[in-house]
């Protein structure tokens, strides 16, 4: 376990040093690089106003996690615990909507039902809400998906349903597009993503 996490905090200082060494496209960053101020989706939109519980209107001083051996531990057993309890279903199928954003029912969810899952397990064991950034990507098929980013000293890592492990952002095939402010849930980011990967064309 050391040894993984020296392994990934090496490969990833490595990235960041070569890209501030070079130039923009030589590489990307520990961190996503975060833009301009954009709109929340529709479907976090209408979550929230299910939900309010859950989207409290505040301010947060944003916080990186520290990634030690227990917090890295626990990160992988709550994305996989997720993973396992939330069969995959459709909205569609679900609720006969194309887009709607909730918690798991029954234990059936799409993509947005694992990541705000995961989001409420964290934050129900402890990790600051800051951290646990709901993201929104286009997958492999040019298709809206979404993970949770998760702040840590080591950069941000991913959470998601489709890949098991919890890799650092750089190393998902996805094209990141906006994210949860980690000041405000309600406030989201768009996302500077630049680097070639396997999504061919992507719609902003």
């Amino acid at each position: 376990m050391k040894l993984l996490l020296k392994t990934l905090f090496a490969s990833t200082v490595l990235m960041a040093t070569m890209a501030a060494a070079t130039s923009v496209q030589a590489g990307p960053g520990r961190f996503m690089e975060m833009n301009a101020v954009v709109k929340a989706p529709i479907g976090h939109k209408q979550f929230c106003r299910d939900n309010g519980w859950a989207c409290p209107d505040e301010r947060y001083e944003p916080v990186v996690v520290r990634l030690d051996e227990a917090r890295w531990n626990e990160l992988i057993a709550i994305n996989a615990e997720v993973n396992r309890r939330i069969r995959p279903m459709t909205d569609e199928d679900l609720f006969g909507k194309v887009e709607y954003w909730t918690y798991p029912v029954d234990g059936y969810g799409d993509c947005e039902e694992y990541v705000l899952e995961k989001q409420r397990v964290l934050i129900e064991a402890g990790w600051p809400k800051s951290a646990l950034l709901i993201t929104v990507a286009k997958d492999t098929q040019n298709a809206g998906h979404a993970v949770l980013t998760v702040r840590t000293d080591h950069g941000d890592m991913i959470l998601d349903n489709q890949i098991e492990a919890v890799l650092p952002w750089y190393s998902t095939p996805y094209r990141y597009i906006k994210r949860q402010s980690a000041r405000s849930p309600l406030a989201w980011t768009g996302i500077s993503d630049t680097r070639v990967t396997t999504v061919s064309s992507v719609s902003k």
